[in-house]
């Protein structure tokens, strides 16, 4: 699949369902928190999707944490167009919007670290991210065993 015939817009309202519905396939895997469509949409306009021939094949959001730091999440691609540079589409247009928005430093909570590594982010303590820990970690349900790995990149 061409890269060229995928595009990566800003999400809206009538995505709200599809990204649902690809990011609980994740959460039910434990691979990411669980996100509802009322939620969702609530931050509709800091999601990305990724689009092939029309349907929704990926999706990633950014969240703001201070004028200088953003967290890059959410990050999902349907499996049948995995390893197909289509998670790389949607990381490089958030960081392009960080960057946009004067955003110096974006960190990652994954369980990909190769794949965030090829795209020069650099392992750190999940500590450095107090605020992070303050406003979402403290309501996941593997706050006291927490296996995910923290990335930074400065932009």
């Amino acid at each position: 699949m061409p890269k060229h015939e995928t595009t990566v817009r800003p999400a809206c309202l009538a995505d709200a369902d599809a990204i649902a519905a690809l990011t609980s396939v994740y959460a039910r895997n434990g691979v990411m928190l669980e996100r509802s469509a009322d939620n969702i949409i609530e931050n509709i306009r800091n999601f990305f999707v990724a689009e092939h021939h029309g349907m929704l094949i990926g999706c990633c959001a950014i969240a703001f944490y201070t004028a200088q730091l953003a967290e890059i999440r959410s990050l999902a691609v349907l499996k049948e167009y995995t390893r197909k540079g289509i998670g790389r589409l949607l990381v490089k247009k958030a960081e392009t919007v960080l960057r946009e928005e004067g955003v110096r430093e974006v960190f990652v909570l994954t369980l990909s670290p190769e794949f965030f590594r090829a795209s020069g982010y650099a392992e750190i303590k999940k500590e450095y991210f107090p605020q992070k820990i303050w406003r979402d970690c403290t309501h996941c349900p593997k706050l006291m065993a927490c296996d995910e790995i923290a990335m930074v990149k400065k932009l």
